[in-house]
């Protein structure tokens, strides 16, 4: 567990994260439900969207890897889309490497170590 103060960022991130995954696990459902082929592979995508979000408010480090995953994986499938598409996922991945590797950041998601006597 992590004792330290939680970034203002790391809060907006995880909760848009969060946010992003739920919506988007609504609304893709119904091609789950009807077990369309992407239809797994895009709610799984949605569901590591919403852990990466739940743990990065715990402060686990790992979760901040999730979601750079995450948007790097948007970035290599819209590669093969039109390019402004491409263009708004590299920004999104480079806004979002640079909130998540600030000093403070950085110092939030290392882990509290216990010294002993």
């Amino acid at each position: 567990m992590n004792l330290n103060k939680r970034p203002n960022s790391v809060t907006t991130l995880a909760c848009v994260y969060l946010a992003v995954g739920t919506i988007g696990f609504a609304y893709h459902f119904r091609e789950l439900a009807t077990l369309q082929d992407e239809g797994v592979w895009v709610e799984l995508t949605e569901f590591l969207a919403i852990v990466s979000g739940a743990f990065m408010l715990r402060g686990r480090n790992w979760a901040r890897w999730l979601a750079i995953a995450w948007m790097t994986f948007h970035v290599l499938l819209s590669a093969f889309h039109a390019f402004r598409e491409f263009a708004i996922h590299c920004l999104f991945l480079a806004v979002l490497a640079w909130f998540l590797f600030r000093p403070d950041v950085v110092r939030y998601f290392r882990p509290v170590r216990i010294e002993s006597s």
